[in-house]
């Protein structure tokens, strides 16, 4: 191989992660394997409601112990490094605080933002390595004529991971790989059997990764009793659309928006979650026609693919996960967009679609795509 490079993988202990390393080891680089540890998976353990087992969930100890068996299969050093307090901090109690004020977050892309990639960038450069490279299902390539570094979609589209990702800076995507990105997956579990991987039929893990079950108000519960703290008053009103108060709720937080069921009223016709209000603890409820909104708000923008949205842009916006981006026009509605370096801004971006989106949820984060160019995102507010 003409130009070997020193490289390091952030292995997850799943089939994508240690596909990329055995594969660059492969190709003559020289890997290092990095895991972080970011949460002790049985800190609540025995709390009511909780699980014993953690088997399956993503970051488990598990996921430790088979990220160093790859390592140690394919002859490469490996390390664990400790994130947990940091993570607890930047990552999990925001989860919480933001559910408590009604709102419906998203860990992972603040995982990724804080965590993943800025302190795996950190580790990278103190041990050597030119950069690093993820088992993400994206694409990183730089643009000369714009002069930028470009996210984009990958190959397969049902396992495109660019939402969680909006946050990259310019930076960030200089240093990083994403070797996966013009593959399938099924193509990635069979060269990770080529490499001889023992988890190349590892199932993918879909949970939140200290969320067992999905089961966030349980998870809260619990996480609040570990530290003592006493869960917060929340409860109030359930109110309709037209101002009309039909039942109470026992706390904002068991609600999202688009919820039907677990609403504790009984009406002629089906109600919806329509908006949460924390600052009177109201839970706003109405038809199911009432969930659907041609506009909204973003603040915390990230711009990649531009420096600074001078003009409306058209692009396709990305309002959850599974959403299907659709048609919409962004426009900058303050004065002051991003840093031109597009790491970050503090202004707020109209979004405004072609066609009524159904259930936009404050809390979650709004992607816009050019065609497979990422442009930015931010979060809605």
């Amino acid at each position: 191989m003409p130009n070997p490079r020193t490289l390091a993988v952030a292995m997850s202990g799943g089939v994508d992660s240690s596909t990329v390393a055995a594969m660059l080891r492969a190709e003559g680089h020289n890997v290092i394997g990095l895991t972080m540890q970011l949460w002790n998976q049985r800190r609540l353990a025995g709390h009511e409601g909780m699980p014993e087992s953690v088997h399956g969930r993503c970051c488990s100890l598990d996921d430790v112990y088979d990220a160093r068996r790859v390592a140690e299969h394919i002859g490469i050093p490996y390390y664990v490094v400790n994130h947990e307090e940091r993570f607890e901090r930047e990552v999990v109690r925001p989860f919480v605080q933001e559910y408590l004020s009604g709102r419906t977050p998203i860990p992972c892309s603040l995982c990724n933002n804080h965590l993943k990639f800025d302190q795996l960038l950190i580790v990278a450069r103190q041990i050597g390595a030119e950069q690093v490279a993820t088992g993400h299902y994206a694409r990183v390539e730089f643009d000369e004529a714009r002069g930028r570094w470009l996210l984009m979609r990958p190959a397969d589209r049902r396992k495109d991971q660019t939402y969680f990702l909006f946050g990259l800076t310019q930076e960030q995507l200089s240093y990083t790989l994403f070797p996966l990105g013009n593959m399938t997956k099924p193509e990635v579990r069979e060269l990770a059997r080529q490499h001889g991987l023992a988890l190349a039929e590892k199932p993918d893990s879909q949970e939140i990764c200290f969320v067992p079950g999905g089961d966030y108000k349980r998870f809260i519960d619990a996480y609040l009793a570990d530290r003592g703290d006493a869960l917060p008053d929340t409860a109030g009103e359930l109110v309709t659309t037209s101002g009309e108060v039909i039942g109470e709720h026992g706390g904002i937080h068991n609600f999202t928006v688009g919820q039907r069921k677990g609403l504790g009223v009984a009406t002629g016709s089906p109600l919806y979650v329509i908006q949460i209000s924390g600052a009177d603890k109201q839970v706003i409820v109405g038809g199911e026609e009432s969930l659907y909104s041609r506009t909204l708000r973003v603040s915390r923008v990230n711009l990649i693919a531009v420096d600074e949205l001078r003009e409306p842009m058209r692009v396709s916006v990305k309002i959850r996960h599974r959403h299907e981006p659709a048609a919409a026009v962004i426009e900058k509605i303050d004065s002051a967009v991003t840093t031109h370096s597009g790491e970050s801004g503090d202004a707020e971006i109209l979004v405004t679609f072609d066609q009524p989106q159904r259930a936009i949820t404050p809390g979650q984060a709004a992607v816009f795509y050019d065609g497979d160019i990422v442009v930015g995102g931010g979060w809605i507010v």
